[in-house]
């Protein structure tokens, strides 16, 4: 249980705490725990959850590894908050419906996400404290305000270096506007991040290829890359987009990152080609990383118990940034862990239920109950 100094706002500075100066296991499992036990008391929905699966305030979880987590599809199904919902200051929007709508997560406060997306953005993508200059071909927060990457990339150009525009309107790539601030970047010598997701870099070298330009940015710039390779079109590889950085861009490979997050967490994972070179890959694939305030657990979908290390299963996080709504998610997307901090991630298995973590209709009733 939270002790007498466990305020909200207590609670808030451990956190930002953590994010900012890290925190070892043991800290972290005291951490989780305590928020935890805040969002059992206090987001209803979670807490009615958790309580009908046996916990409650006599019995706690032991450690992290242990804290129920709600299956993400839980966030198009309730209200997910710590709060009442006319406090929010922010909602961001997940991709899909369920009858028709999206899911939500509602942020009481935006100090607790900025700080986490700040300094994991400094950990991974800038590991050389490079001051860029960043492209975006991510919805631009002033027509899209429920986009958690917009918000994300206006607050990284904000904090971190030079806001050099946003490209992607009503769902369309503005290639002249790019072309423009692109070429603009290398008259100036001046490095740039491309932030976008893998379909809008597939339009973008489809327009360049189409027009038969060819970018050389300075040195010391770089992409991320956030999934999504099914376009309604055509579905596209990993090797066959990374390929086109260098030959379009001019952006070597091992200077593209993909992050790895979601609506639903307020943290990111990232791939460790920046900061851990020669430990960039595992048999051909990707490794990613977390930063210290961000767990990722890799289930057994059989057993619904942690897989040993190297065994594949479905991916739960705990992101002791999501004190506004569920520090524990379980999803769909299978990887398999190399280590305390280091995974790969596999994708999203079509159609995968995960035992014990799927939302049935008693779980559903609980959900929505008054």
């Amino acid at each position: 249980m939270i002790d007498q100094t466990g305020s909200v706002a207590a609670l808030d500075a451990r956190i930002l705490e953590a994010v900012e100066r890290g925190l070892d296991a043991a800290a972290f499992d005291r951490l989780a725990r305590d928020l935890f036990a805040y969002q059992v008391q206090n987001d209803a929905p979670y807490g009615r959850w958790v309580r009908s699966l046996g916990w409650s305030e006599r019995r706690m979880p032991a450690g992290w590894r242990e804290i129920p987590a709600i299956p993400s599809p839980a966030f198009k199904e309730a209200a997910l908050a710590t709060f009442p919902l006319e406090r929010a200051a922010l909602r961001f929007e997940t991709s899909g419906t369920t009858q028709g709508r999206p899911g939500a997560h509602y942020v009481e406060r935006p100090a607790l996400y900025e700080a986490s997306l700040l300094a994991g953005f400094r950990r991974f993508m800038l590991p050389d404290g490079a001051s860029l200059r960043y492209l975006n071909l991510v919805p631009d927060p002033a027509e899209a305000p429920h986009s958690s990457l917009g918000y994300m990339m206006r607050t990284v150009a904000r904090e971190l270096g030079e806001d050099g525009g946003f490209f992607l309107h009503s769902g369309a790539l503005e290639l002249d506007a790019f072309l423009a601030a692109a070429r603009r970047a290398q008259d100036e010598g001046s490095a740039v991040c491309i932030a976008g997701t893998a379909f809008a870099y597939v339009h973008l070298f489809d327009a360049l290829r189409g027009a038969g330009i060819t970018l050389h940015l300075p040195e010391g710039s770089r992409a991320m890359e956030t999934g999504g390779f099914k376009g309604r079109s055509r579905e596209v590889g990993r090797e066959e987009l990374y390929a086109e950085f260098p030959a379009l861009l001019g952006i070597p490979r091992e200077r593209v990152v993909a992050e790895y997050g979601m609506t639903e967490l307020l943290s990111q994972h990232y791939d460790v080609v920046l900061t851990e070179p020669g430990r960039a890959l595992h048999e051909g694939r990707r490794v990613k990383s977390s930063p210290p305030w961000l767990r990722v657990l890799v289930i057994d979908p059989q057993t619904g118990h942690e897989a040993p290390l190297g065994t594949v299963g479905a991916l739960r996080h705990v992101d002791l940034a999501n004190r506004s709504s569920v520090a524990a998610i379980q999803t769909e997307d299978l990887g398999y862990a190399l280590d305390a901090t280091r995974f790969v991630l596999l994708g999203r298995q079509p159609g995968a239920v995960l035992r014990g973590c799927s939302l049935d209709a008693e779980a559903l009733a609980v959900l929505h109950a008054p």
